[in-house]
């Protein structure tokens, strides 16, 4: 039996202890937001939080996070109310989605540790994170945008969520891959 803190909540686990932490939180604990892209932890897809710090799920075994506190995606808010996920969604990032939960992840350790980021702070952060439809340029304007979100929560209301598909000139999927 292995115990942890997940999202928040002590929980339990009857799993081999090498299984790889996102087949429990997937298979066990049917929390399916964290994804699994590779395999070998080098898209990023599977990112959760391990006592602050990302990791790539698909490799860490269950062993790992015993007595730890892991966050997933959905422990980031019950509600979209994190400042990443309303930046995510007036930005409008995503496209297919799919990479978009350890994307957010990844971002969530970075605004922790550098509350205002530059774009180099943001390429060199995100690097581990692999998006196949290149939406770079949308997530780099997300994390900015939550910087601004969070570094306001505090002294102002939160404003209602508006969605807007703009897109700069230029700015498309793989805009940045070199032809």
């Amino acid at each position: 039996m292995t115990s942890f803190v997940l999202n928040g909540k002590p929980v339990q686990v009857d799993v081999d202890p090498s299984t790889p932490l996102l087949w429990v939180l997937r298979e066990s604990l049917n929390l399916t937001g964290t994804k699994y892209g590779c395999g070998m932890a080098l898209c990023g897809a599977c990112t959760v939080h391990l006592d602050g710090e990302a990791i790539r799920s698909c490799v860490a075994p269950l062993s790992r996070v015993a007595g730890k506190h892991v966050k997933t995606i959905e422990g980031l808010s019950d509600n979209l109310s994190h400042p990443l996920q309303r930046a995510w969604i007036e930005i409008d990032v995503p496209q297919c989605g799919y990479c978009q939960s350890g994307q957010i992840m990844s971002a969530a350790v970075l605004l922790a540790k550098i509350p205002k980021p530059t774009d180099k702070d943001i390429d060199e952060a995100m690097s581990g994170n692999i998006c196949r439809c290149g939406t770079y340029p949308r997530i780099r304007r997300a994390i900015h945008r939550a910087a601004e979100l969070a570094s306001s929560k505090a002294t102002a209301h939160t404003p209602a969520i508006t969605a807007t598909n703009e897109i700069s000139p230029g700015e498309h999927a793989g805009a940045e891959v070199s032809r």
